[in-house]
């Protein structure tokens, strides 16, 4: 089984105005409303490509409820924790600019939090649990290297796909895989990152802390996957990016959809890669025809 874990998660309203215009009374063109937070979005995703997984996390009142609801009507299983407060809702405003208005979220109690970790005890060895998002400011930065304790005494394989210092937190218990950004890993390690050698230069030096395996994405110019034994190369398919938001999230469903399966990284890696370009083509999350498409035109380059 895969669990997806989402901490802080949204309902994310999205509104198209073709000129928006600050202060003044705007129209929308279109308007979606959406689950949001990482994990969710990782959920979809695999069940976009035939796995199944089970999202935890917290959830509250009419916008936790609708965030359940949609995913049941898509047949995804979820074990959310109800909170007292309401799930927050983001706004994404997309116009001659994309710009983001993201809530603070429900303050989750510490009986909350170790419900939570009281179902992470339950898992068995060599399950996955992804740790996705920004953790709620009620909750301390040690959260995230809790659970990968747990997970790594328990023989879980744990990713993490967050940022900072939670997920700085997390490199001493080996997560079997992290999939920071290029600007998340210069954060990491306080440089920046503008190159594919300077990638795999700190990729490397991931390693080095006991992290397993690392792909770093590097937005339009592809992305690197390292682990001991092989460094790989992705190309980017061709394609007009549409969507900024989940791409990161369906590169993580990519892999672990093939990784579960198969344990070849390569296929997993381009598999991953296809996901995520599939998703920043869409409006929405990539579906399965789509990253089959795609998977086509990527190569992936090992480099010695």
């Amino acid at each position: 089984m895969i669990y997806t874990c989402t901490l802080n998660p949204s309902i994310d309203y999205v509104a198209r105005v073709e000129d928006f215009k600050e202060g003044q009374i705007n129209r929308t063109s279109d308007t979606f409303i959406y689950p949001g937070g990482k994990g969710i979005n990782v959920s979809r995703v695999l069940k976009h490509l035939g796995i199944e997984s089970t999202a935890l996390g917290f959830t509250g009142g009419f916008t936790g409820a609708f965030i359940k609801e949609f995913l049941t009507q898509d047949h995804i299983q979820h074990d959310f924790i109800e909170v007292s407060e309401v799930t927050r809702i983001n706004v994404k405003l997309k116009s001659h600019k994309e710009t983001e208005i993201n809530g603070q979220g429900p303050v989750i109690s510490l009986e909350n939090q170790q419900n939570l970790l009281q179902k992470i005890n339950n898992m068995r060895k060599d399950e996955f649990l992804l740790l996705a998002g920004s953790i709620p400011p009620s909750i301390s930065d040690d959260f995230y290297a809790d659970i990968a304790k747990k997970c790594k005494d328990k023989g879980v394989h744990v990713v993490i796909d967050g940022a900072g210092e939670p997920l700085r937190k997390t490199l001493k218990h080996q997560p079997f895989l992290i999939k920071p950004n290029h600007h998340e890993l210069g954060e990491l390690f306080q440089t920046n990152v503008h190159t594919k050698e300077d990638a795999i230069f700190y990729g490397k030096k991931l390693l080095e802390t006991g992290v397993q395996n690392v792909i770093v994405s590097m937005a339009g110019d592809g992305a690197i996957f390292l682990n001991k034994d092989s460094v790989l190369v992705s190309t980017v398919p061709d394609g007009t990016v549409k969507n900024s938001v989940g791409a990161g999230d369906s590169v993580v469903a990519g892999f672990l959809s093939k990784i579960t399966q198969e344990r070849d990284y390569a296929t997993a890696f381009q598999y991953g890669v296809a996901a995520g370009s599939a998703t920043a083509f869409s409006e929405d999350l990539c579906t399965l025809e789509q990253v089959e498409s795609l998977r086509k035109q990527i190569i992936i380059e090992e480099i010695l």
